[in-house]
């Protein structure tokens, strides 16, 4: 069997005892799919893992860089009570609408907003209208602005805040360091290095393989 397929096989496996969909995820993704949306979407897998993150954090406050289908978002946003809050940016406003409505077909809809714009648009929007601190930030938008988009999580947070960067290993990419490495690698590095060297961060990166190929995520906490 090759590589590959012990890595779908494994993910199946995992994914049917620990993180199967249900008729509301599963709506999600079909309804995504039937829009014409990318096939970027986390993981069931992963997105198990942001709603344990989110559990293990008591986070009340969510922050999200990339809505596309609000797939991640249904996953994160149950892990929130019910006075909680979920601010999604997603620059598609079809994306945004798709995403929406599995939201809503979610039950979350009163304590998830999706945002349409550029994030680095809506970012300062969002600063200006001085929100309590989130308690946790996912960022899995167009990678060439991670660093930006890390820089604000950093000032909408506080200290004990948890910060997720998806897609940080890029197929290996993310070690390119030539002139002719792509926007989505040098932004992905400069992220990562921000995290390595910031005195408010703590952070590691932690590769994976599955349905998805060869990839991974950072993982951060605020500091101060």
């Amino acid at each position: 069997m090759s590589e590959s397929r012990v890595w779908d096989a494994v993910d199946t496996y995992f994914t049917s005892h620990l993180a199967p969909d249900d008729e509301v995820t599963e709506a999600a993704l079909r309804d995504s799919e039937a829009a014409g949306l990318p096939h970027i979407a986390v993981t069931a897998n992963e997105g198990k893992l942001l709603q344990l993150l989110a559990e293990i954090q008591g986070a009340r406050t969510i922050l999200e860089i990339g809505t596309l289908g609000g797939y991640s978002t249904i996953w994160l946003a149950r892990a929130l009570p019910a006075d909680g809050r979920l601010v999604s940016l997603e620059y598609e406003p079809r994306h945004a609408e798709v995403a929406v409505r599995n939201i809503a077909r979610a039950g979350l809809d009163k304590i998830v907003e999706v945002r349409v714009g550029a994030a680095l648009d809506s970012l300062p929007s969002l600063a200006d209208e001085n929100p309590p601190p989130f308690d946790l930030v996912f960022i899995d938008a167009d990678k060439a602005n991670n660093p930006h988009y890390l820089e604000w999580a950093l000032r909408l947070t506080s200290a004990g805040s948890l910060i997720v960067v998806d897609n940080v290993v890029r197929e290996g990419r993310v070690v390119d360091d030539s002139d002719d490495a792509s926007d989505d690698v040098r932004g992905t590095r400069a992220a990562i290095e921000l995290i390595g060297s910031h005195p408010r961060l703590s952070g590691t990166a932690i590769q994976t393989v599955g349905t998805k190929g060869y990839d991974g995520f950072a993982l951060a906490r605020v500091l101060a």
